[in-house]
């Protein structure tokens, strides 16, 4: 069907009277016909324009009501991530998160001193260079080392040092940190029955993991390793380090100090302790039990405001300790130089 359409307005001519005739002579014209707004909408709008003015009144008056109930009411928080955050929910996300909270928030009711004060004095950087051949050769030193380092699963029982387990994580404590928060807490535990807690509580938990929570995929991707819900390990190192991040810093009026990038920051610090493991010789695995945290905080009476991270056990291998036969990827699969 065609997209155009026709109306035909009929023109209805009256003939002229004779006597029209006869004073026009024989020539007679139509009389001109209405147009549709002529015949239609002018008498519409002459005849209800106080409806219609009333009517546009109170629309007007609707949509003014509107925005000033929206203007006067809180805005419900949008699942659209650019949308812009209230200052609540700003605050909230940089607690919960460790992101920045980049929003502005006017409001200052809640705002606590800095940590540091802003005129801390800035002391000169001591540091020594070393010759390119003496950086290469340390970094090629470095790399032989921390390229054996590897997730043991099976340990022995000899004792580590406390000492040495303490320079571990004094090591891990120089990790950066979101406006120098050094948001983490370090939980050594070598105590025999406490240990047995701990690995009580990580296996009631990992089975369920694996026989519901998990799903299929995660236990397949899992079998090569040879890894199940049971933790022996967790009885037999020496040592067990629970990491724990700390959001925010409470402080005794109840408000709390934010600490930016907590997440980052406490993973870092974990890196830094992987490093520092393999090169004091020991060996550990990372491990993050899922849904193992609250129970394991309340078991090592740590605050609310602490969060679990993660659990490494820690000490040598056991003599008859095995590893999958992997490698990693090679360097061209993970640099790119511009």
């Amino acid at each position: 069907m065609s997209k155009w359409f026709y109306v035909e307005v009929l023109c209805v001519v009256e003939k002229p009277s004779p006597a029209a005739e006869s004073d026009e002579g024989m020539f007679w014209q139509p009389k001109p016909t209405m147009s549709l707004t002529e015949r239609y909408l002018l008498p519409l709008l002459r005849d209800s324009w106080p409806l219609l003015v009333a009517t546009c009144l109170a629309i007007l008056l609707l949509h003014l009501l509107l925005r000033r109930r929206q203007s006067s009411s809180p805005v419900p928080p949008r699942s659209d991530k650019k949308a812009r955050d209230t200052p609540d929910s700003a605050a909230k996300r940089v607690i919960e998160s460790g992101r920045t909270g980049e929003e502005d928030d006017e409001d200052t009711t809640d705002l606590v001193d800095p940590p540091l004060h802003e005129d801390v004095p800035h002391i000169p950087f001591e540091h020594t260079r070393l010759s390119e051949e003496e950086s290469q050769r340390r970094a090629e030193e470095f790399y032989q080392v921390m390229s054996q380092r590897r997730s043991l699963r099976y340990f022995s029982s000899d004792p580590v040092p406390r000492q040495l387990v303490e320079t571990l994580v004094r090591t891990a404590g120089t990790a950066p940190s979101g406006a120098h928060t050094e948001p983490w807490t370090f939980v050594a535990v070598s105590e025999a029955g406490l240990k047995e807690q701990i690995r009580a509580i990580v296996e009631a938990e990992e089975e369920i993991n694996y026989t519901k929570r998990m799903g299929k995929q995660w236990v397949a991707d899992l079998k090569p390793f040879k890894t199940t819900w049971q933790k022996e390990y967790l009885t037999e190192a020496p040592w067990i380090l629970l990491i724990f991040k700390q959001p925010y810093r409470p402080m005794p009026d109840g408000r709390k100090i934010n600490h930016y990038y907590h997440e980052i920051s406490t993973a870092i610090s974990g890196g830094i302790l992987l490093a520092a493991i393999q090169n004091a010789g020991l060996v550990t695995l990372t491990s993050t039990p899922l849904n193992c945290g609250p129970a394991l905080r309340a078991l090592l009476d740590r605050p609310t405001h602490e969060k679990l991270l993660l659990l490494l056990p820690l000490g040598y291998p056991a003599k008859d300790a095995t590893v999958p036969g992997i490698s990693r990827k090679p360097l061209d699969e993970i640099l790119v130089m511009m």
